[in-house]
């Protein structure tokens, strides 16, 4: 049974292990634009995250999954150029910079958020321990712990199993919009909603 914790409050470094699975889950979800080598990708984004804001599904030392929740956008994470830059090299880090900012820090949700609303950012299982329902724990987990009154979360349309997972544990779509680019490899997004409170 996996143990869950806010990554900023585990006895090892998270961020190898946070980057490499980032890098895997994202990959088809337009990380691969800025480079074809997850590796590489891993250690561009290890950097990027606000552990305060991220939970882990943990086994020991090793992390199976993760999960970051806010109370607003912009999500938990923050990009350096210069650490994109060394790792991809100066024309795809300054695109990565440039795009994910675009795309994931700067890039509201198209809706007001209630004043007590959770924001679930960044769902990603490590490649070995997908499909054993260890997202759907660490999620369950976040939702019983945290204080908010609902949650909303984003998904790309072509990402079938996770909108099954947010289907089973009560969120709904309330609304999609197309996709920013014919190369992101999607054609929506899907906005998706969970009323915890009665």
């Amino acid at each position: 049974m996996p143990q869950y914790i806010k990554a900023n409050l585990l006895p090892f470094c998270p961020r190898p292990q946070m980057g490499k699975i980032f890098a895997e889950g994202f990959y088809d979800h337009g990380l691969k634009f800025f480079c074809n080598d997850t590796e590489k990708l891993g250690a561009a984004m290890e950097h990027i995250f606000l552990l305060e804001h991220f939970y882990a599904a943990v086994e020991g030392e090793e992390i199976l999954a993760m999960i970051g929740v806010k109370d607003k956008k912009p999500p938990p994470v923050k990009l350096n150029k210069k650490i994109l830059i060394r790792e991809l090299g100066f024309f795809r880090g300054r695109l990565a910079f440039w795009g994910m900012n675009k795309f994931l820090v700067n890039n509201p949700y198209p809706f007001e958020m209630g004043k007590n609303t959770g924001s679930i950012e960044f769902v990603a299982t490590s490649s070995t321990h997908r499909g054993k329902g260890i997202a759907e724990g660490l999620l369950s987990h976040i939702m019983e712990i945290e204080p908010f009154d609902e949650y909303v979360l984003e998904v790309v349309d072509n990402n079938a199993p996770a909108i099954r997972l947010y289907e089973k544990l009560g969120f709904k779509e309330f609304k999609r919009t197309p996709s920013p680019s014919k190369n992101a490899g999607f054609d929506f997004f899907i906005y998706m909603r969970k009323e915890e409170k009665a």
